[in-house]
């Protein structure tokens, strides 16, 4: 059964931990690891009485490319594997939408590991047993999907599976479930709002206290936070971040709002600038990077996750030692767009967006034109706006990006919804 990561409330004692932890580990892959041998035993004798500060700055990372060539180089799942081959018992993988999906085998004690996080993660959202659980999604290969829902059974809730269903059918089967507590994507959560509205569902016939949002970062952006709430009245939103790689890893603190944690008793966690790869002060943006100090039947040391965070020292009210990240993922570092010279993030766009209630749903196009990136905003509105909403949502964005973007109201329907995660931004041609 798996049990909740300890917690520390001593900097020096995690940090005690993570180096033993470490050690144990790096042994491990160099001699039951082919993929990650020949790097193991190449530090290990440069720094025989290794530190997490020489790891920090001599360990190669690890890029999900090099994962996904290790597996096309020895198919099917590759090398990064370091129990005999009847140990693995789960297979998951990631989406593939930029490129080849990449494999990813689970024994037992790995699985409960993972399951673990998930704890940390109910406990920090005030779910701890007796909940009734609606996880309103298909099951497929995805870990996250597998990972909460068998968390939430070891932790005593009642868990009820969405699969098959349409959106009203997933709102009134959480209504006839009194169902209290919701997981899904930030965009379903919006999504099954919409439903609501457009059928008279009486959404307060669920009686819901936390939805639980993971797979994009509008679960930490205030304005689309706030647009879940408008729907869920007095629903606690909490985010959650995690990869198919890493697993679940991040949890929302119960004492501030938006302030995403790493379980450090089970990661190592660095923040990095990505083009330059020195480390980040705090204050700083920079790319997460994270080693697993555990499942070491499929670990990854130094992955590159292409995550963007912020870096926050702990401070007296977190009631934690643990680094922290405002508003959780900000966004990747390869989702950046130059637009007439500007960098645009997908989360920012989303941030200004969802100021405004009246949009149901939007779209992104970017289009080249005399070798520059241009971009147009489409936006589906709700059957009750009215008023300059358009022009107060373009100075809005213009405010913001000092870019004046061209806005085109579609007809209702239009754009597509989503169930897992949202791909708004269309390149055309």
């Amino acid at each position: 059964m798996p049990t909740m990561p300890p917690f520390f409330s001593d900097r020096h004692a995690l940090e005690h931990h993570q180096q033993t932890r470490l050690h144990a580990m790096l042994g491990r892959l160099a001699a039951d690891n082919a993929f990650y041998r020949e790097r193991v035993n190449a530090f290990l004798a440069r720094f025989p009485e290794m530190g997490l500060a020489d790891f920090r700055r001599a360990f190669p990372f690890t890029f999900k490319r090099d994962l996904v060539a290790d597996q096309q180089a020895f198919p099917p799942y590759g090398r990064n594997t370091t129990e005999p081959a009847h140990h693995y018992t789960r297979y998951c993988q990631t989406s593939g939408t930029t490129g080849a999906p990449l494999r990813l085998l689970d024994t037992p004690g790995s699985w409960d590991w993972m399951l673990s996080h998930w704890l940390r993660v109910y406990d920090a959202a005030g779910v701890r047993g007796g909940e009734r659980i609606f996880f309103a999604f298909g099951f497929g290969p995805f870990l996250g999907f597998w990972t909460a829902f068998e968390a939430a059974q070891a932790g005593g809730n009642l868990c009820i599976p969405g699969g098959a269903l349409n959106s009203l059918g997933r709102l009134q089967a959480m209504a006839a479930n009194q169902t209290t507590v919701l997981c899904c994507t930030p965009t379903y959560a919006l999504r099954l709002g919409e439903v609501a509205a457009q059928n008279d569902f009486d959404l307060d016939s669920i009686p819901l206290k936390v939805i639980i949002v993971a797979g994009e970062p509008g679960g930490a952006i205030p304005a689309t936070r706030r647009a879940m709430r408008q729907f869920w009245r007095g629903a606690r939103v909490v985010d959650h971040y995690g990869m198919t790689e890493i697993g679940p890893a991040g949890y929302e603190s119960p004492h501030v709002e938006g302030l995403m944690h790493i379980i450090e008793s089970d990661y190592l966690v660095e923040v990095i600038d990505p083009v330059t790869e020195a480390p980040a002060s705090a204050g700083e943006r920079g790319e997460l990077v994270l080693t697993t100090l555990g499942r070491e039947a499929a670990p990854v040391l130094r992955y590159r996750t292409g995550d963007l965070v912020q870096l926050q020292a702990p401070e007296p009210h977190w009631q934690t030692i643990e680094w922290g990240f405002p508003c959780g993922i900000l966004g990747r570092a390869d989702d950046m767009v130059v637009v007439r010279g500007v960098n645009m993030y997908p989360a920012a766009v989303e941030a200004v967006v969802r100021r405004f209630a009246v949009v149901a749903e939007y779209r992104v196009l970017l289009e080249e034109r005399d070798a520059m990136t241009e971009m147009r905003l489409q936006v589906e509105p709700t059957d009750n706006a009215e008023g300059d909403w358009v022009e107060s949502l373009g100075e809005a964005l213009k405010a913001e990006f000092a870019l004046r973007i061209p806005i085109e109201v579609v007809a209702k329907g239009t754009l597509p919804r989503f169930e897992l995660k949202a791909k708004r931004w269309t390149r055309m041609g």
